[in-house]
């Protein structure tokens, strides 16, 4: 493949620039924060590019960023990826993004030759830093998925999805199904304490049971009755975007399914109540102080 390039050096993409370097991969990378891509430049023996348009030579281009409106600015904003990359160059959108967005933005980019892919991710911090993400890739070009997919590769194992915006849909539709489940899960166990059961034995009778799920198989004990929240290493407010995606998901297809509308209202209001710094696991404190 021709240059590689890699936009967002965040809590995700910093891991998985490293997994792509251990590959044998050199990605240029850039961030918005220029101190970031630079430690993880030095930490990996790459190069940094200063400027989006110092990508301009590369075949492919990965980004890793918070939302859609950023990646509609780095690829389509003043000075974007699609005034400077040449026809024929794909790029691959690994944020949480809107689907909705997604295809919009793929359309722009296609009136300027320039393929985009979705790649979003899931597996978090820790999955990040082993190389074993989930890895949701869309699409509408077979030869632009076969070649990034080895790629991908070095980060996680790749899901074919669909079309273009299907990985997309489908990070939502997970992440949504996700907070689902810990919101049950938190529940039961404020119920189970205030009926008096040990929160802990309910949980391991659960895991041997037909309601365990993620959460209770990866959360509870090991996060939430141990109130180690922080260590669980995923951002409540990146949890309530991606809810809120499917929300507005659910919106765009004209199903208004009351389920999805709910548990985006509670992590929503979990945000607001809880700050921008709460880790996804103390949905269970926000709970807990409901009167």
């Amino acid at each position: 493949m021709a240059a590689l390039g890699f936009v967002g050096t965040g809590t995700m993409g910093a891991p998985m620039v490293h997994c792509l370097a251990a590959a044998g991969h050199a990605p240029l990378v850039h961030d918005a924060a220029p101190d970031a891509a630079r430690r993880v430049a030095e930490r990996d023996g790459l190069a940094v590019a200063a400027t989006l348009k110092d990508l301009a030579g590369c075949g492919t281009v990965i980004l890793m960023l918070p939302n859609s409106a950023i990646v509609r600015s780095v690829c389509l904003g003043d000075g974007g990826l699609a005034a400077h990359l040449a026809p024929g160059s794909v790029v691959v959108d690994m944020s949480s993004s809107d689907p909705v967005e997604t295809r919009a933005i793929g359309e722009a980019l296609a009136a300027a030759g320039i393929v985009l892919l979705d790649a979003p991710v899931s597996g978090g911090v820790r999955k990040a830093v082993d190389g074993t993400l989930a890895i949701m890739l869309g699409g509408d070009d077979a030869a632009a998925m076969d070649a990034v997919e080895p790629v991908l590769a070095s980060m996680g194992r790749v899901f074919r999805a669909g079309p273009l915006a299907a990985g997309h849909a489908t990070k939502a539709l997970n992440n949504y199904v996700s907070a689902a489940g810990l919101v049950a899960a938190c529940e039961a166990v404020i119920m189970a304490r205030a009926f008096g059961l040990d929160p802990a034995r309910m949980t391991e009778i659960i895991n041997a049971s037909t309601g365990r799920n993620n959460s209770t198989e990866n959360k509870v004990a090991q996060f939430i009755l141990s109130e180690n929240y922080r260590e669980a290493g995923f951002a409540l407010s990146l949890m309530a975007k991606d809810v809120g995606l499917a929300a507005a998901l659910a919106g765009a297809t004209g199903k208004p399914l009351p389920g999805v509308a709910a548990v985006a209202e509670i992590w929503a209001r979990a945000e607001a109540g809880l700050g921008a710094g709460a880790d996804h696991t103390e949905i269970h404190r926000y709970l807990e102080a409901l009167e």
